[in-house]
């Protein structure tokens, strides 16, 4: 007689030691990366709020570039189509890594996050369109508060101190990575009015030859890269789709594989590369000149009296929130997945809560939806209102279960053998077996698994 194998996986359980170790790091970028972004939106705030309004709105609106080609951009335009296009090439390098070596790569595992992350993207769309429908507005910003600012939330994160543990770190960082993808898929398909077709040839001539060069020949070194991206970039844009779909087209050509047996993995090495950049300089520049909005009394009125702004405000703040909890607790219920001993499902709401921070790449899609001026002004509050929103209510939630994280995060962090590794990952005590179900049943495989180091060596 065959015997049924347990497959149940620990959702939000403790992260193979690898896996935990690449999370931090990136993580910790995002995190002073996110204390930038804080910086520059309020900045914006400040500046288009001040009798200096007209200069921030001068600057903004200030063009050059190459008019010959078609590139002669303002500078809040060359910060949405220019430098978020490295915004998304990190996100697509960092889905790659996900789906070949990472939480996507099984599918069973992968089951919790994906379902959560899809559901988060379709109820905030719905309870826009709810709204505003009933009120008598349009679907124009129905993708609007579809997305998750992950540099934003981790700042928050670190300005009110919470010791929030990791695996609730990689969760919602694969709730944003999943988020990015649905938004670049959301702007080719929905925001493309016309094609180009001869440019759009060349940019995908173009995608071939850096896979080529990348994964083929094994070419290194800057210098054939960045011209190539350029190009790719420039062809892009001409062609007619959003040129953020270069960024993570590109992203997502990286190879995975490591080059040699104790090589690194250059989707990992390029994205740790390009992350400062993209996360320090890139995304609060865009910020700096797509959050100046004037916040008056006229403003704040339109945003919860019009159709439009309110259903983008109440898709991020509640939205968001219901669609990430509602679908993890349904994945949960109706899959092998069981959630953490250690944690509960007020931590998952939480973190759902702060996933309604939607702050860039909503700010992106809004200013794709509404061309109107006073429109994208309302919409870019509405986007704020929800987004901070969002953060503070998160931040109370968070903050009440602070006691146990901290007590979670000491525990992961413990070394006191001084040797750099954290002692939960090497002792084999009753509260580490019971904690970690691989340690006592070889066939309950914990959420994130993979080889004997957490990973795969697989190709990609």
């Amino acid at each position: 007689m065959r015997h049924r194998t347990n497959s149940t996986r620990t959702f939000l359980g403790r992260l193979p030691l690898p896996e935990r170790t690449f999370v931090g790091n990136a993580l910790r970028t995002e995190t002073v990366g996110g204390i930038v972004l804080l910086a520059a939106a309020a900045v914006a705030l400040v500046w288009a709020n001040t009798p200096l309004r007209t200069s921030y709105e001068q600057i903004r609106d200030f063009h050059f570039g190459i008019e010959a080609l078609g590139l002669d951009l303002s500078v809040a335009h060359w910060t949405a189509d220019g430098l978020l296009a490295i915004f998304f090439f990190v996100a697509g390098a960092e889905l790659k890594r996900e789906l070949v070596v990472g939480e996507l790569r099984e599918p069973r595992a992968a089951t919790v996050p994906v379902v959560a992350a899809f559901s988060g993207m379709a109820v905030p769309a719905l309870v826009y369109g709810i709204v505003a429908t009933s009120m008598g507005g349009t679907w124009n910003g129905w993708a609007v508060p579809m997305a998750t600012d992950i540099a934003f939330a981790l700042g928050v994160l670190a300005v009110i101190d919470t010791h929030l543990p990791s695996a609730l770190r990689a969760f919602l960082l694969t709730l944003a990575v999943v988020d990015d993808l649905g938004a670049v898929i959301v702007i080719a398909l929905f925001y493309t009015s016309t094609i180009h077709v001869p440019a759009l040839i060349g940019a995908i001539l173009g995608l071939g030859l850096f896979f080529h060069l990348h994964d083929q020949r094994r070419v290194h070194g800057w210098y054939w890269y960045i011209p190539l991206a350029l190009v790719i970039w420039g062809l892009t844009y001409t062609s007619g789709i959003h040129a953020t779909v270069a960024g993570v087209a590109m992203g997502l050509l990286l190879r995975v594989a490591k080059d040699g047996e104790a090589g690194r993995r250059p989707a990992e090495q390029i994205a740790h590369l390009v992350r400062p950049i993209s996360a320090g300089v890139a995304v609060p520049l865009f910020a700096l000149f797509a959050a100046g909005v004037s916040v008056s009394g006229d403003t704040l009125k339109a945003v919860v009296t019009s159709p439009e702004p309110l259903g983008v405000a109440l898709g991020l703040a509640a939205g968001k929130a219901l669609g990430v909890f509602g679908g993890t607790y349904l994945a949960i219920r109706f899959t092998r997945a069981r959630l953490s001993p250690d944690l509960a499902l007020p931590d998952v709401f939480a973190v759902a809560v702060l996933a309604g921070i939607g702050f860039t790449v909503s700010l992106l899609i809004g200013e794709l939806s509404y061309p109107s001026p006073t429109d994208q002004e309302h919409i870019k509050a509405a986007v704020l209102l929800g987004s901070l929103t969002a953060a503070l209510l998160s931040c109370v939630l968070l903050r009440l279960r602070n006691n146990q994280y901290r007590r979670l995060y000491e525990a992961e962090t413990a070394d006191v053998d001084a040797d750099g590794i954290p002692d939960i990952y090497q002792s084999g005590d009753a509260r580490g077996a019971q904690h970690d179900p691989a340690a006592k049943r070889p066939h309950d495989r914990p959420y994130r698994s993979g080889g004997p180091d957490g990973r795969s060596d697989a190709g990609g």
